[in-house]
């Protein structure tokens, strides 16, 4: 029996060898090592800058020949009235005055150590600023009576939308690492107030006395946030019902 299944056994090999190098193409199906998923970020980032820089250059180029044309066509004249009337309520001119400051930063190394009487032992995530954190502070500060907000080097409009991957903040494709600088202009009693409001800024700053998370307010009298200068296509939309 066994002299009649071995060839039957070794020809199904044979074809699964051949089946497996055809697939491969001669090459090794499995990889010498697991492609980071942070450097894939790092590099979509750096691509995102360079197109970033390409269309302001391109936005300058169409405001150029925009602002020729209306001095020869009326209805172009009038449209181009119309974009300039919208620029400041878009988010897309530089706004200046009294503004507050917000950084957010993960807790020292140490912290995963500490053992404090009455409250759980410290655990990875309760040791870093997450996706919420940033949220919540960007929240208390419209609620704030904020003019213009800026995280890191970019300015808040109405498309915009903060992304964590890990201990990572994402913004338009670029990547920041802690700490998180939270910028607002307006009056600075109303944005601390709203920032001691928020009832999940008082959670977090419970981990911050507790765990060492980094959270501080800053005062400046006078910064300037400039204009968004990103896409303001929008992907999905659709008019309420």
């Amino acid at each position: 029996m066994w002299r009649l299944i071995a060839p039957i056994v070794g020809l199904i090999g044979g074809l699964l060898i051949a089946a497996s190098a055809e697939s491969a193409r001669g090459t090794d199906l499995r990889a010498g090592r697991l492609t980071e998923l942070s450097e894939l970020i790092r590099e979509a980032s750096q691509r995102n800058q360079q197109l970033e820089r390409r269309v302001v250059d391109l936005g300058r180029q169409v405001e150029a020949l925009s602002e020729d044309r209306a001095r020869h066509d009326e209805q172009v004249s009038r449209a181009h009235h119309d974009v300039d009337r919208l620029q400041g309520p878009a988010g897309l001119l530089p706004v200046s005055g009294p503004a507050v400051t917000v950084t957010l930063d993960d807790a020292p190394p140490g912290a995963i150590n500490k053992r404090i009487p009455g409250l759980p032992e410290p655990q990875p995530d309760f040791l870093v600023v997450h996706q919420q954190d940033v949220q919540a502070v960007v929240n208390a500060l419209w609620a704030g009576g904020a003019q213009a907000i800026q995280v890191m080097d970019q300015r808040l409009i109405s498309l915009s939308a903060v992304r964590c991957v890990g201990n990572t903040l994402i913004l338009r494709g670029r990547v920041y690492s802690p700490p998180y600088k939270i910028t607002a202009v307006g009056d600075p009693d109303r944005l601390r107030a709203a920032l001691e409001a928020s009832e999940p800024l008082r959670i977090y700053r419970e981990y911050v006395r507790a765990y060492g998370l980094g959270y501080q307010v800053d005062e400046r009298s006078s910064a300037t946030i400039p204009g968004y200068q990103g896409s303001l296509d929008l992907k999905y939309a659709r008019v309420p019902e």
